[in-house]
């Protein structure tokens, strides 16, 4: 089951501001996140201290900040650079 995603303002406003390399990065990675969010290259774990948030990795650099709203859809909190997580 592919879940459905919905997008915070935080992630849309973060997501514009990736460059067309990493918005084709992270599109490519949604898909394997909305089939299997721990889908090994993901390299997903729940961010320290938090209630249910975790992270995803998109490349070396850059993070995807994301929640579950139920079992078929993903919130995506946030996107950005590793340092996004000092947020959290």
């Amino acid at each position: 089951m592919a879940r459905q995603f919905t997008f915070s303002q935080r992630f849309q406003k973060n997501f514009m501001a990736l460059t067309t390399q990493e918005k084709k990065q992270l599109k490519n990675k949604l898909k394997l996140l909305a089939k299997n969010p721990i889908h090994p290259s993901l390299r997903t774990k729940r961010i320290q201290g938090t209630d249910g948030l975790y992270e995803s990795s998109i490349n070396m650099d850059i993070r995807v900040i994301w929640n579950f709203e139920d079992n078929a859809t993903i919130i995506l909190a946030d996107v950005g650079h590793h340092d996004i997580l000092k947020q959290f």
